[in-house]
This record gives structure tokens, sequence and C-alpha cells, in this order.
């Protein structure tokens, strides 16, 4: 079989969908040369001493681990000189960060949570890179955090790369979903699934279950629903699991389906969910959708919602379609 590198993928696809400007096509390759780079400090661990904490935390007030804010540097470093970006924003950073003066300044805008899962760093479980890219808006000056206040349905791009026995590219530009293995003996990645779809039924459900006594009665239904199996409403038998890094339970999927939830709950009641909807609810929904999966914030679709901050959390059902619309119906009556 030919191996399909993601350049000749992109070359390709600009010719057959004229859907990959060589700046945008320049823009995701810098962006999965730094996730190689990333992948390499995440595979030395304690031997390229990146393992534990920072002793600093984040803008969302979480400790940060030496990897976060070395893979942070890695993403921001090597995005700034192409001329391809206007600006960049960061879960790791409190406001945007405008590409420096001596540098051209192109039309887009990337917005990246630089290490997904950072609870499971030190533990050697996958984690992984989520990236959002924007157009700038038209006839923009300098860029300021409200030219990024898009809603997720305007992303021209979206992925992520996983972490872990191998390390793979998950790749969206609006036509289809593709994965990429990186090859580490070449240091290339090359193509290895096309067009990727999410069953719309499924037997399996993730959620932090640790936290159902603070669930709001639609979530507690609806997994109450699942756990009582066959002889229940469902009439079947569903399996949980949980990784605690977004990326990679998204990763099982879009590869063999399943539902993902990560509810608010009635701990913090003013606080409309954990995960951030920039840099990570939008990217991945963008990807289920596009996939054939669904995603929703309980209420309405993910992508039609209209952010009113960078940092905004939103609560997530992503997943097989048909799962995702009943949790959502619940939400509605």
């Amino acid at each position: 079989m030919k191996r399909v590198s993601l350049t000749q993928y992109l070359v390709e696809e600009q010719r057959l969908n004229n859907s990959i400007p060589a700046e945008l096509r320049l823009l995701i390759e810098v962006v999965a040369r730094a996730c190689k780079t990333i992948s390499h400090a995440v595979g030395k661990g304690a031997l390229g001493e990146v393992l534990g904490t920072a002793g600093s935390e984040n803008v969302q007030g979480e400790v940060q681990k030496k990897l976060d804010i070395l893979s942070n540097e890695i993403l921001l470093e090597a995005n700034e000189w192409g001329g391809h970006l206007a600006a960049m924003a960061s879960e790791e950073m409190e406001s945007i960060h405008p590409i420096p003066n001596r540098y051209p300044m192109g039309e887009y805008m990337l917005l990246f949570d630089p290490l997904d899962g950072s609870s499971n760093i030190d533990v050697n479980v996958s984690i992984g890179t989520i990236f959002s890219v924007l157009k700038a808006p038209e006839g923009m000056g300098t860029p300021t955090e409200q030219d990024f206040l898009q809603p997720g349905s305007k992303q021209v791009a979206a992925g992520y790369a996983v972490y872990g026995p191998q390390t793979v590219l998950v790749l969206t530009t609006g036509n289809g979903v593709n994965c990429f293995t990186l090859d580490r003996e070449m240091g290339s990645w090359v193509l290895t699934q096309r067009g990727m779809q999410i069953p719309a039924d499924t037997k399996e459900f993730a959620i932090n279950a640790s936290n159902s006594r603070h669930w709001y009665p639609p979530v507690t239904r609806y997994v109450d629903e699942m756990l009582a199996g066959e002889t229940g409403p469902r009439a079947k038998n569903f399996n949980m699991r949980w990784i605690a890094s977004m990326v990679a339970d998204v990763h099982r999927i879009l590869n063999r389906g399943g539902i993902f939830m990560y509810p608010a709950d009635q701990r913090e009641p003013d606080k409309a969910g954990k995960l951030r909807l920039m840099y990570e609810a939008n990217p991945m929904s963008f990807l289920v959708e596009q996939a054939g999966g669904a995603a929703t914030n309980g209420k309405q679709r993910m992508l039609d919602i209209q952010p009113t901050s960078l940092h905004q959390r939103v609560a997530v059902f992503l997943g097989s379609k048909n799962e995702v619309e009943r949790v959502t119906s619940y939400h509605q009556e």
C-alpha cells in the first residue's frame, strides 16, 4: 500500500475540494510538527526531567505540570514566525498571544490546549494536544480577545494529537475526519484512517461517576437507565469507560462509538461546566460532527454557542448521535 504523508494529503485535499489554501496547509503542518516535538518530550518522561509540577498555576487556577508549560512554549515558538497567524490563544495563558511585530501577520487564529489530561502525565497514561483554527475577522486591526469569540461553526480546521502507545494526529478541515500515525523512525505523519465514522448507536459511555451525587436530574436519569442494563428501559447492557484525558476518551469514541459526558453539576451552580468551550469543546465537537456524531451542551448544538469569553466553560455531551440526542432531550424536557 502506498503511504500518504500529511503534506501529500493536504495538497491533494486542496486540489479536490479547494478547502485548504496554502496558508492553512502551512499552519496545520507547523502544528503537526510541534505535536511531534511534544510527543518526543512526553516519550522521554522522567529521563527528560519533564515530569512533576512546575510550582505555578494557570489562568484557571489549576496547578501546572512542567510538561504543560513546555508544550505551551513549543506551540507558541513553532507558530510565531511562519506568517500564517494573526494571534494565538492557549488554555494555559490568561490573554491572547499576538504575533510579534517582527513577523508578518497572517489571516488565521489558533487556539489550543497544549497538553490535555494533565492528571495522567506522571502515570504514563495517554494525554494529548487539542487545537482549533479560526479565520481572522475581515478588516481586523490589532487582534483582540473579541476577535476570537466566534461560534464553533466558524472553525476552518480542528484536531488533536494523542501521545499514547502510538502517537496519532486526528484532523478535520470540514470535509470528514482523518487519522495520521507518527512514524517515529522516519519522523513523518502517515495517513492511517480515512473518513472516520462514529456509529449512531453504542453500548459505551464515559463519565466521571464519582460526581453522581452532584448531577442534575436529566444526567442521573440517563445514566441510571444505562446502568439498569438489559432488564431496564434501555434493554441492553452498557460498559463505562473513563480515562480522564478528553483526547483519549474522544479518540476511542471516534474509533468505535460511545458517548462522552462532562456535565455541569450542583457543586457550582453558577458554572456552566468544567471543560473549555474554545480549547476543548468546540474543536472536539467539530471533529465529532464531521464523523457523523453529535455534540451539545445538553440544551443546544455545541457549535452554535456564541462565546462570551476566552476561557468560557461549558457542559459537554458528545459522541454517538442517538445517545447524544437522547440525553439532550432529557435536558430539554
